[in-house]
């Protein structure tokens, strides 16, 4: 038997129960990994609250971040083998200490990335990935805004926009965290509890404005996010911690500038298997080359994912989360 965290009935962090449950066995085109290091995301709240449907039904196993050691492989797995360190982002089910996992998932690691590394950048890291380099390709000259920048995307994504030119703009709910965002890359971080962000935004660019707002935020800052972008500006809407974005008439786009506006997952963008080798790929260099660094700012066991939880969803948490099973 090995354990993990599920979840019966959706609701609050006290949902989340430490369990026995089976040894994984890994199918054709599968492998098994013992987890070393496992990444927390809002994602997992999502599924935890009942946001997101579950995609495994109940009892669901939270959890789509994570680095370890391949145990055991399936029939007519290739490219692996037993032992090799390996990380992933998606499919559900990582809150285990060993689980299986199609093998077309996972990703070998570096010598230059720690299995700790791996588990707080998958998820978080290939997302700024698409979102810099494929959904708005950020070029030298730009200026872009992102929310929640002392978050755990907004942290890599400071940092990455800043190596390939742009002019980064953040916005962050404590001076600890414009802080934290200002050492990470932003040329500039907006409290916005105690300041309006549109109109910083306004002064900031000299009324130019951005060519682009990333907001994984949703409710609370859509409406000032689409007053944010210049003319021909993209819209970014990529989660929605604050609720989600409610049904707007269109023609808003066109009365504010000709906007364009899109709603990006990570798991279409790395659904072929060529894709997802070169978004990883891709934040493999820039991690190992010390152009990103990897904060790993609170560490929690396994068996206390409720408390991580808490503490996500409160806002008491920075940068990335892992946890140690």
């Amino acid at each position: 038997m090995t354990k993990a965290i599920r979840v019966h009935q959706t609701g609050g962090p006290e949902m989340m129960k430490w369990e026995e449950i089976p040894d994984p066995v890994a199918k054709p085109g599968e492998a098994v990994i013992h987890q070393t290091a496992i990444g927390l995301n809002f994602l997992d709240c999502y599924y935890r609250s009942g946001l997101y449907p579950s995609p495994m039904g109940m009892p669901l196993i939270p959890g789509s971040e994570g680095a370890g050691i391949v145990t055991s492989l399936g029939e007519g797995v290739t490219g692996l083998k037993v032992g090799d360190r390996v990380a992933y982002a998606g499919p559900i089910g990582g809150y285990a200490l060993d689980r299986s996992i199609a093998a077309d998932r996972l990703v070998k690691l570096p010598d230059g990335v720690s299995d700790r590394q791996a588990a707080a950048m998958m998820l978080k890291g290939m997302t700024a990935s698409f979102l810099l380099r494929r959904t708005f390709k950020v070029k030298p000259g730009d200026t872009i805004l992102f929310h929640a920048a002392a978050g755990g995307v907004g942290l890599i994504a400071g940092q990455w926009a800043k190596h390939l030119g742009a002019t980064v703009i953040g916005t962050a709910g404590s001076d600890d965290k414009v802080e934290l965002a200002k050492a990470h890359g932003y040329d500039h971080v907006i409290n916005y509890r105690k300041r309006n962000f549109v109109e910083d935004v306004r002064e900031i660019t000299g009324g130019r404005m951005c060519d682009v707002v990333y907001d994984s935020v949703g409710v609370d800052t859509y409406m000032g996010s689409l007053d944010c972008l210049r003319p021909m500006g993209m819209f970014v809407a990529f989660g929605q911690s604050s609720g989600p974005i409610p049904p707007f008439n269109l023609a808003l786009l066109a009365q504010k500038g000709s906007l364009y506006a899109t709603r990006p997952t990570l798991f279409v963008y790395i659904a072929k298997r060529a894709d997802l080798e070169e978004i990883a790929g891709s934040l493999m260099d820039v991690v190992a080359s010390g152009v990103v660094k990897i904060d790993i700012n609170q560490t929690y066991a396994l068996a206390d994912a409720a408390m991580a939880h808490s503490d996500l969803e409160a806002r008491r948490t920075t940068g990335a989360t892992v946890f140690i099973p």
